[in-house]
């Protein structure tokens, strides 16, 4: 999937794709203004935060440095029938944002359409899962204290200024299951400065960082932080131990009495670290990801016109002479081989529309299609879904 976003990234920090991930402390800027406002904008987060029952820590505050008890700024919407749902009481939050604050949306994908699709396309560029977090902070309030994260991090300023503090690591590649708390600070300041609109910068895994704008006056600033958590030799070992359970030998009791058979054992689990690299690994990570959530396709609402890929990594097209299999998320699809243009198009991750496809590959994509969003690796279209794309992502046969 071709999304600007990703070519910006890649511009701004001087990278050449993925593989730069976690190597290395970069920043860069971008100069496309109209792309920023395309992503979020401040009152774009703050309409996100008024139409939906948000709950902590799905959505915070934080002033002074610490959080905000979520009753000054939550109420219970009652309806005529007395039922309640938390909702956001945005006019306690307005005094909180005049007063400076900084509020935080986790997962931001999960409800705005533009940022799901820039993490499915982060994914499609990584093979790794991504999430969003937007944080918006007023005239001249704190974040959070001095901190490092479990995952690589780009942060992409939007809107406004902050300023930042980036340290290295003090433990090298730490985990969030570690054998080391890893709780005390580097000394050494790799960079600080000042984040403005545009500005991008990549913090890998386990490097101190925070940012605030105390003593910045009046003012705002919004950034969106992409967190993408790579896989480990941690988390092969622990896909190993659950295929272990295949073999007799490992389902048995250790014998405290007589010894357990360690030579057994042992060549047990060497012939079991054989058979599945870390490769295999990787590869069934993105086979074994769930099917996003989307709407489903009821042709009782009107037909199918137009589609998406929306599985979290780019499906496998498997060549087999008279057919074609496609992988993605668990599934094994098989098709006649004719269905192989259609399907190149349908799982391009650019969205669809079925009339104009059928001019470029032929009538037959309309029945792919269908296949491919009963078996949800494709969705339907929706005005909304569709909105995540605009400006970013090109339809595909146009």
């Amino acid at each position: 999937m071709h999304h600007q976003l990703i070519d910006a990234i890649e511009t701004a920090l001087g990278w050449s794709g993925a593989e730069e991930l976690g190597k290395g402390f970069a920043r860069g800027s971008l100069d496309d203004p109209a792309l920023l406002s395309r992503v979020l904008t401040p009152n774009r987060l703050l309409d996100i935060a008024m139409r939906r029952s948000l709950n902590r820590p799905q959505f915070r505050c934080f002033q002074n440095g610490v959080e905000v008890h979520p009753a000054v700024y939550y109420t219970d919407s009652v309806s005529p029938r007395g039922q309640s749902i938390p909702m956001v009481d945005m006019r306690s939050l307005g005094r909180l944002l005049r007063e400076g604050a900084t509020l935080i949306l986790d997962q931001a994908n999960v409800f705005d359409p533009t940022m799901e699709v820039a993490c499915r396309a982060l994914q499609w560029w990584s093979h790794e899962r991504a999430q969003v977090n937007a944080y918006l902070t007023t005239n001249d309030a704190a974040g959070f204290p001095l901190h490092w994260d479990d995952h690589d991090v780009v942060i992409v300023q939007l809107a406004g200024e902050k300023e930042w503090e980036v340290r290295a690591a003090s433990r090298k590649v730490p985990m969030y299951r570690d054998s080391d708390p890893n709780s005390t600070p580097s000394d050494e300041i790799i960079w600080s400065g000042v984040m403005r609109p545009g500005d991008i910068m990549h913090i890998p895994r386990g490097h101190w960082h925070q940012a605030t704008r105390t003593g910045s006056g009046s003012g705002k600033s919004l950034h969106v932080t992409f967190g993408i958590t790579k896989r480990t030799g941690a988390g092969w070992l622990a896909w190993l131990a659950d295929w272990c359970r295949e073999r007799e030998i490992f389902r048995h009791d250790l014998d405290r009495w007589h010894g357990p058979d360690s030579a057994a054992l042992t060549e047990a689990a060497e012939a079991l670290l054989g058979e599945r690299s870390p490769a295999d690994y990787l590869a069934a990570y993105e086979q074994k990801t769930m099917l996003p959530r989307q709407v489903p396709f009821l042709d009782i609402l009107g037909p199918l016109d137009a589609v998406v890929c929306t599985t979290h990594f780019p499906p496998r097209i498997q060549e087999g002479g008279e057919t074609v299999d496609v992988l993605a998320s668990g599934k094994k699809l098989t098709l006649a081989a004719k269905a192989l243009p259609a399907l190149r198009l349908l799982l391009s991750g650019r969205p669809v529309v079925l009339e104009q496809a059928v001019a470029v590959v032929g009538a037959e994509v309309v029945e792919v299609a269908e296949i491919l969003v009963k078996e949800e690796l494709c969705a339907v279209l929706s005005p909304e879904l569709s909105s995540g794309y605009t400006g970013l992502v090109t339809n595909a046969g146009s």
